[in-house]
């Protein structure tokens, strides 16, 4: 086994500092945000607003048909 001296060890800094550098990274990732158009942001909801309404039709569709399933096997 390799014997690892102090020197190679990663000083740490204090959790303040690293609070501290993590807020500012936050800051830093949040002035690269840009705000949506707004003809941008309505087409994004009208195709999340259809996408829901697919997904709702297919999971009331097979509620339908496997009910009907379950009655015929066993009814």
């Amino acid at each position: 086994m390799a014997k690892t001296s102090n020197s190679e060890k990663a000083v740490k800094p204090n959790v303040f500092m690293r609070i501290g550098l993590f807020i500012k990274q936050i800051v830093d990732e949040l002035r690269k945000v840009v705000t949506p158009t707004a003809k941008e942001l309505f087409f994004w909801s009208l195709a999340v607003f259809i996408f829901v309404l697919l997904l709702m039709a297919l999971v009331t569709g097979m509620d339908f048909g496997l009910g009907k399933l379950v009655l015929w096997v066993f009814g």
